[in-house]
């Protein structure tokens, strides 16, 4: 009987250090309060009104107009106004929903479609995402999207996990779409995830702008299925070189070359942000990544209908 009251006994302590954190929310990351856009796409495709979420203090914008964080907000969403070849589009993957009574994020992935009969005959596979960072609008075309947000902000302390609520609706289907809007809509095998991720960066500015930065610290989690609504998720953070560990996944390494995200360095130019290492497991961020989505692929492919809802995002510690 020794044996399993030693086993027991582990899992009741492992369960009180987890629930003895202490929490940092992130600002706005409860999902209560929200902008309205009102944005009236393009005649030549309908002329339809469309309202697009953004993440910061309760208000209504009425018109198309290039959104920047409002409120002091530091998340930004995959929502966006576009204009593309003169034609004006609203693209809204991030809503807000009730669920348990509470307001949180709707982060669906989607189908968009463009259709000007003789024209224009577009469809984009677009996943609902919230990051820590900036949207550059109007989308003017969707080549290089990473080229257009900043990812990350300024972050210098060393939190154990990214805590979060969440639920996973996963549809049945066993295939993604492929559709950029250049070609044909494409079927691929095999089923999108849903993620979740917190990094930390320690970055630094070289002589030619150039932006740099080594891996701090690591968080990354991906959904394969339909999970419940769950409170208080700990996604725990990893310091240092973690390729030798047993959880180790190739998608939790470095990111670079056509991986590597955006953002602006020293003169206000959006250039890559290239990783080239892992930091020592003790050393200090200077930024930080968090990301939710409803898709883990490359841009442009996904799971129609594949949803999270997420809420309450906040560093344990």
């Amino acid at each position: 009987m020794l044996r399993p009251f030693i086993f027991l006994s582990s899992l009741f302590l492992c369960a009180t250090a987890a629930l003895s954190l202490t929490l940092e929310p992130i600002r706005y990351g409860d999902f209560s309060q929200w902008v309205s856009r009102e944005i009236t796409e393009s005649k030549v495709i309908g002329g339809k009104k469309k309202t697009v979420y953004e993440i910061a203090p309760n208000a209504n914008i009425i018109g198309n107009k290039p959104y920047a964080n409002a409120g002091g907000s530091p998340w930004a969403t995959s929502n966006v106004y576009a204009k593309v070849s003169g034609i004006v589009k609203g693209s809204n993957t991030v809503s807000p929903a009730t669920l348990n009574g509470n307001k949180c994020a709707k982060l669906e992935a989607k189908m968009e479609e463009v259709k000007v009969l003789g024209l224009i005959n577009m469809d984009v596979m677009v996943a609902g995402s919230i990051f820590l960072g900036r949207v550059f609008e109007p989308i003017t075309s969707t080549k290089g999207p990473f080229s257009k947000m900043e990812m990350g902000i300024p972050y210098t302390k060393r939190p154990k996990a990214l805590v979060f609520d969440y639920k996973v609706d996963m549809p049945a289907a066993n295939t993604r779409t492929k559709a950029t809007g250049f070609s044909s809509k494409k079927t691929l095998q095999g089923r999108d995830n849903a993620e979740v991720y917190v990094l930390l960066q320690k970055r630094w500015e070289d002589a030619d702008g150039k932006l740099y930065a080594q891996r701090v610290g690591t968080g990354r989690e991906r959904y394969s299925r339909s999970i419940p609504w769950t409170k208080g998720h700990q996604i725990p953070i990893h310091y240092g070189d973690i390729t030798g560990q047993p959880f180790y996944k190739p998608w939790m390494g470095l990111l670079s070359g056509n991986k590597a995200y955006y953002a602006r360095n020293s003169k206000g130019k959006l250039v890559p942000v290239q990783e080239v290492g892992w930091a020592p497991a003790d050393a200090t961020p200077t930024h930080v990544l968090v990301m939710a989505s409803s898709s883990c692929g490359e841009p442009f492919i996904g799971t129609e209908g594949l949803t999270l809802y997420i809420d309450n995002i906040a560093f344990g510690f």
